[in-house]
């Protein structure tokens, strides 16, 4: 045996081994505290918001990836361009089909991920283990992620803040390494792989700034550094151009909110999410813009908070330089979303804090360390990562189904008109007409011209039996919303259906003048051409929702049985064929390739 110490390099070496073991350890324990939380999710089912635009009812999205589909992603679609965010969905749809726990799983993948990357990223910034732990499990658990994780439709959260992430560690490389071309270009290649997730990123250009100043503590001019960053923020604006582009059927009209609500709508919000990060209850799906406006009186004490906390964090600024560059993080990240410029009808939401609430943490931990001391801070520490898991998996429980999450939402809202609307539609796909057509009225007695509740309230009243009634619903939604071509197509089914063919012809028509692109549409109206006997018509309008949707079933049917009418034998039966492979289940089409068959062979 041997008396001989180990040398200098043994030690590095042995420290550094240690150290890659903790690092592992901790990440490890991060992934599974994620897991605890939203694992139970893999059991949940898609929801009926959002979820059936961007996957479940969504033709591209289904197929999977195909170059069709590829070319899709890359144009304007749900109000938004997020290019990668669609292809995820149909590389999902691709491996899981329409199994709703693959999706989930996706979900709760690219967070852990998101989480595990914040932690290597901070402490290499910061070189504080236990502290970045912290703030990386805190940001992992606190209940107001569930948003973000437990839906799938916001999948752009969950992507978007693993490229944010994966964006600020090229830059700490690019920083503490040779500076070169190649490394500033990664850093610019995943911000722009981020923006493509979802154009929130557009201010990380600025938080990069903000860390120049801590804690990567760069002593470049400030004029130097800004110049640096000119090719990102020239990325960050062609973003904008697009988003706006894509939003602007969704952004709301000055009528709607008034700039002065809107102004004041923003600086209570920045005090709502705080309150919600320290308190985490009554958290919903959807919180409704006051009908009144925001009160004067909120305005002025939110803002003179707002101001107390960044005055406080500026004379701190040298003794505490995460104090100020956590404050700035937080009001620069949440402004895209704060709602100056008003986009959909929720006044603030759950999801807006994924990004923005990290540098709270991180000024928060590395000022209750600073005041208490690593030992005291870590039981604390303990206890309030413990609370915030109960809380966010609780939360978590209310995204099983829409009865659920919409059953939540209005015991913790008042006048919610669109969870109202929401659970009314799960309450009728559940053959629970009547219960719905409750929702549905409850909904106009808050929004009296929400085209949307006239529209559902006549499909059920139409269910039902109740046609006059049904009919004159959707008349009054056409009033509110005369572009609406669901209405129209509905309405000119139901017309059809009672034998008013001209009429419903003429609804299908002005349906296709506002989207000739609607496969149903002209399927419906060649189903009623075929009726007044204009076969030929007909034929055109089946072909042409063909071309727009070649996996449409019921169109290769009729198209069929059109070509039957003419006795076109052999094309009718390769219609019926074709509707059959896209559908197996599909009882009509067999019934009908039955018939052809037997007709083709009479002599």
């Amino acid at each position: 045996m041997s008396d001989q110490q180990p040398s200098p390099t043994n030690v590095v070496r042995a420290d550094d081994s240690d150290e890659r073991r903790r690092t592992l350890g901790l990440c490890l324990v991060l992934a599974a505290i994620t897991f605890v939380v939203f694992g139970q999710t893999l059991r949940h089912g898609f929801v009926n918001y959002d979820d059936n635009e961007y996957v479940y009812e969504n033709p591209p999205v289904i197929h999977g990836l195909t170059p069709r589909g590829v070319a899709w992603a890359f144009s304007f679609h749900a109000s938004n361009w997020h290019p990668l965010t669609w292809l995820s969905h149909m590389l999902d749809c691709q491996l899981y089909g329409m199994n709703p726990a693959g999706h989930h799983l996706t979900n709760v993948l690219l967070h852990t991920a998101t989480v595990i990357v914040f932690f290597l990223v901070l402490r290499e910034m910061t070189g504080a283990f236990w502290r970045s732990a912290f703030v990386a499990a805190v940001f992992a658990v606190h209940p107001l992620r569930v948003e973000s994780v437990a839906w799938v439709a916001e999948r752009k959260d969950v992507l978007s803040g693993l490229f944010f992430m994966l964006t600020i560690g090229a830059y700490v490389r690019y920083v503490r390494g040779p500076r070169s071309w190649g490394r500033y270009g990664l850093v610019m290649f995943l911000f722009a792989l981020g923006l493509m997730s979802k154009p929130m990123l557009v201010t990380l250009p600025l938080v990069l700034l903000l860390l120049d100043y801590w804690p990567l503590q760069r002593a470049e001019a400030a004029g130097k550094l800004v110049l640096e960053k000119l090719p990102l923020l020239a990325l960050s604006g062609v973003c904008c151009v697009a988003t706006l582009l894509a939003q602007n059927k969704a952004i709301q009209s000055v009528g709607a909110y008034s700039l002065s609500n809107r102004l004041g709508n923003a600086v209570v919000t920045g005090v709502v999410y705080l309150g919600q990060m320290v308190w985490p209850a009554g958290l919903a799906v959807f919180y409704p813009f006051p009908h009144t406006g925001v009160l004067l009186w909120q305005v002025a004490l939110a803002g003179a908070l707002l101001v107390g906390f960044s005055a406080v964090a500026w004379r701190q600024r040298g003794e505490q330089p995460w104090l100020w560059m956590g404050w700035l993080w937080y009001l620069v990240v949440l402004l895209p979303v704060v709602g100056i410029i008003h986009v959909g009808e929720q006044a603030y939401a759950d999801r807006y804090t994924y990004l923005p609430q990290i540098g709270i943490y991180i000024a928060v931990t590395w000022l209750a360390a600073s005041w208490v001391g690593e030992r005291l801070a870590a039981g604390l520490m303990a206890g309030v990562l413990a609370v915030l898991m109960f809380c966010a998996w609780r939360q978590t429980s209310y995204w099983q189904n829409s009865e659920t999450l919409w059953t939540h939402t209005l015991a913790c809202t008042k006048d919610n008109y669109v969870a109202h609307i929401n659970f009314g539609k799960a309450l009728a796909q559940k053959g629970k007409v009547d219960d719905a057509i409750l929702e549905y009225q409850e909904v106009l007695k808050i929004e009296p011209r929400y085209a949307d509740a006239h529209y559902d309230l006549g499909n059920a009243l139409c269910k039902k039996g109740k046609i006059d009634e049904g009919i004159d619903q959707y008349q009054q939604a056409l009033q509110i919303n005369p572009n609406s071509v669901k209405t129209r197509l509905n309405l000119g089914n139901v017309l059809c259906a009672t034998g008013k063919i001209d009429e419903a012809i003429a609804q299908y028509q002005q349906a296709l003048q506002i989207n000739p692109a609607f496969a149903e549409v002209h399927n419906s109206l060649g189903r009623a051409l075929c009726i007044k006997g204009r076969t030929d018509e007909g034929i055109a309008q089946f072909e042409q929702a063909l071309q727009i949707h070649p996996g449409y079933a019921e169109a290769h049917n009729n198209l069929g049985n059109a070509l039957l009418q003419k006795g076109e034998v052999d094309e009718a039966i390769a219609c019926y064929q074709k509707a059959l492979a896209i559908n197996p289940g599909f009882a009509l089409a067999r019934t009908n390739l039955q018939n052809a068959v037997l007709q083709k062979q009479k002599p």
